[in-house]
């Protein structure tokens, strides 16, 4: 009777193991290709790090996360979609709790949080752009030839104009240095002078250290320096470069009057940071980033002329007025804000090819106040292309979010349409790097569709009055 007991319970321990090791399978199942895309991004990140994106090699990122070629592959198609991976890693995910942030860890809404937090902590209480101290040497020190600067640490009194936050700084203003108010009564927002400056010294954090290897480098500095030599890669950095620039030309253009347009200025000011990071990488030591920094604050006063008016849009075709249902995919993050996207809201969906997204101003000018513009970027190729507008939209986007205050943020949203499905939602078949169509959104329908050159525009103008910028309406009343 005892031994047929024992007999018994054996049993049932031996099920009761066999039930939970199903139970951990299964989890194991589902989170192992979590856990090998992670083990992925950090030797490739490791391997880049030591040796550059050129000579860089797959088999042996595998042999450092201990897995198979092919499980790399499996996760990314190509060395260049996995250092993408690697860039974007950087600036959208947080820290650990409890360890040093890293380049461009997500912060709370409204928060500030330095784009290179690990390299440089912030002062307790102040945007890290609201002091400078030089690295090496004491704070207030003068940079020396072949050193980088942090722009954005220590207690050091602010650098005249720079832009601060009210209640971050005791100090008054710089003489010279204009402010107007928030947008909608809010904070004083800087004028274009002291905000080109702020940006400037938030942007310049990225630029490499002296006593940085070339590869780790450029890998801190985003570099993309011989990575997108093919022709379709080429056209999607020029067409990102224009989204950047209309990003930071709206965020300028905050508080002004609607028909004052910012974009040549900020084309201009991301021109010359951009070739500052150039040099940084190809001619370390050569150049001052505190020049950098004025001379992005003294643009402001060159007169660019800046108007929009294509002379294309008067002969584009009207929006197609149609009624149908608006049921559009959930928990689609926004680039810009780093909050789900609303895509229910009244206004306009722009599907945007990634060779087009230069169209999205033609939303932008027409919009109505109250109008939410957003922009679905759409491509073929959503693991290069697609982690290439990540990853410039995102950083610029993290430097708005430390600079400018909420109210003067660009009043647009922006999201990656990896599997094209806000465009199916919006009634717009293969879409790809060349797609341009917009639906007009009303009352939870679609109230107007375009398709084609012009499409944003015709969508947005459907149907009544246009002329505000989307975020921005207040000032229009």
């Amino acid at each position: 009777m005892m031994r047929t007991f024992e007999c018994w319970q054996y049993r049932l321990a031996h099920e009761q193991l066999e039930c939970e090791g199903a139970v951990m399978a299964r989890l194991t199942r589902a989170q192992q290709q979590e856990r090998t895309r992670a083990a992925v991004l950090a030797a490739a990140r490791q391997e880049f790090a030591e040796r550059g994106y050129a000579d860089a090699k797959i088999d042996r990122i595998a042999e450092r996360a201990e897995l198979t070629r092919g499980a790399v592959y499996s996760n990314f198609p190509s060395k260049r979609a996995l250092y993408l991976a690697v860039l974007v890693a950087a600036i959208e995910q947080p820290s650990p709790a409890g360890a040093p942030a890293t380049t461009g860890a997500a912060e709370a809404p409204g928060q500030a949080t330095a784009p290179d937090a690990a390299r440089a902590p912030a002062t307790s209480g102040e945007p890290p752009h609201s002091s400078i101290a030089t690295r090496p040497g004491a704070p207030g020190e003068p940079p020396r030839p072949g050193t980088a600067t942090n722009l954005g640490t220590s207690g050091e009194p602010p650098h005249p104009g720079t832009a601060t936050r009210p209640g971050t700084s005791s100090e008054p203003p710089h003489p010279g240095t204009a402010t107007r108010p928030g947008a909608s009564g809010g904070p004083s927002l800087p004028d274009a002078g002291a905000g080109l400056g702020a940006f400037a010294r938030v942007w310049l954090e990225r630029l490499p250290l002296s006593g940085d290897t070339p590869a780790s480098g450029k890998l801190q500095a985003r570099s993309l320096a011989g990575v997108f030599d093919d022709e379709p890669g080429r056209t999607a950095l020029g067409q990102v470069a224009r989204l950047e620039a209309l990003l930071l030309g709206l965020a300028l253009e905050a508080g002004l009057p609607r028909h004052e347009r910012r974009v040549r200025l900020a084309e201009l000011a991301l021109t010359l940071l951009n070739g500052a990071g150039h040099l940084a990488e190809t001619a370390p030591g050569y150049g001052d980033p505190f020049d950098v920094v004025r001379a992005c604050r003294h643009l402001a006063g060159l007169d660019l002329a800046d108007t929009w008016d294509p002379p294309y849009l008067p002969f584009v075709s009207p929006a197609r007025s149609v009624a149908d249902p608006w049921e559009p995919p959930a928990e689609t993050p926004d680039l810009i804000s780093r909050r789900p996207a609303e895509l229910g809201a009244d206004g306009v969906i722009a599907v945007l090819g990634a060779a087009r997204l230069e169209a999205a101003e033609e939303a932008v000018r027409a919009a109505r106040p109250g109008d939410r513009i957003t922009v679905a970027v759409v491509t073929g190729d959503p693991a290069e292309i697609g982690r290439l507008v990540r990853l410039k939209v995102g950083d610029l986007a993290s430097c708005l979010r430390l600079v400018f205050a909420p109210d003067a943020w660009p009043g647009l949203q922006l999201v990656i349409d990896e599997d094209a499905a806000v465009a199916s939602a919006a009634g717009i078949p293969h879409a790809g790097d060349t797609t341009e169509g917009a639906v007009r959104v009303r009352d939870g329908r679609i109230v107007a569709r375009a398709v084609g050159r012009g499409a944003a525009h015709a969508a947005t103008t459907a149907g009544g009055r246009t002329g505000s910028v989307p975020g921005h309406a207040e000032r229009d009343a």
